[in-house]
């Protein structure tokens, strides 16, 4: 079992760094908007710029602000930080990280917590 969670794990940190150094060539490639942009064409704007891409930059006085992406990516995105904390969690499982206890248990462990901070 936790030969299957490294694994996985060396795989998001691999996919990550990967994604990591692509950043610059990605940001050359990627389309940019500017708040003008948007203003003048509106959505016609951001469905030009994701005709090709899957995001889009858009920047707010010469700056980037902002990324725009098509639901695809958002849902390929969302996925992956749901897999990486899905992850993370059975790491901490494994390695004793986690407190398996009832509800009772947890708050009491909770206010013990909070009245420890308070004082």
């Amino acid at each position: 079992m936790s030969t299957i969670i490294n694994r996985m794990i060396d795989n998001t940190i691999n996919n990550t760094e990967n994604h990591t150094l692509n950043i610059h060539i990605l940001k050359a490639a990627m389309p940019q908007l500017t708040a003008n942009d948007l203003k003048v064409r509106g959505i016609a704007a951001i469905e030009s710029a994701l005709a090709d891409q899957t995001e889009a930059t858009i920047s707010v006085r010469g700056k980037d602000r902002f990324v725009v992406m098509d639901m695809a990516q958002y849902h390929y995105l969302r996925e992956c930080e749901l897999e990486a904390a899905l992850i993370q969690s059975r790491a901490d499982l494994t390695a004793g990280r986690a407190v398996q206890e009832s509800v009772e248990a947890h708050m009491a462990r909770l206010d013990a917590l909070v009245n420890n901070t308070a004082h």
